[in-house]
């Protein structure tokens, strides 16, 4: 019993070990001596035309990311216009602004993950290719 109970709890671990991986993805991008350098729109379209798999991926993902931004303005200020019309406290607008933009960002994002299907993509590996290709530029410069 103990020995199927200790596979079960190392079988768990190892299952959202992997879900929740980001520092093994990222780590080696964050934790570097010499950071990457900043990067435009333009590097960013060049990476979406360059690479076919990922590309369009990545693309996908800013659009949502578009739409989550779009989400939490909406959501910033229509809390905090409601806020100061009813108490005309700053404290409470300002409370209420930024709770409205966390509310607003996480609608947006659910909204966006369900319209463009992120669900079926794998972003995470689009965005840390598109920063591997970064440091392969580093490296070449």
């Amino acid at each position: 019993m103990a020995e199927t109970l200790k596979k079960f709890w190392e079988e768990g671990k190892q299952f959202w070990a992997e879900r929740f991986s980001v520092n093994d993805v990222y780590s080696k991008y964050i934790k570097r001596e010499d950071p990457l350098p900043s990067w435009s729109e333009s590097d960013v379209h060049e990476f979406i035309a360059s690479d076919p798999v990922h590309g369009p991926t990545l693309k996908t993902a800013r659009e949502a990311a578009n739409v989550a931004l779009t989400g939490a303005a909406i959501g910033a200020v229509s809390t905090a216009a409601v806020a100061w019309k009813y108490s005309k406290s700053l404290h409470g607008t300002g409370l209420s602004f930024a709770g409205g933009a966390i509310s607003g960002w996480m609608f947006g994002h659910e909204i966006a993950n369900h319209w463009y299907q992120l669900y079926r993509l794998d972003t995470r590996a689009a965005q840390a290719k598109f920063l591997e290709s970064r440091e392969y530029k580093l490296r070449q410069s």
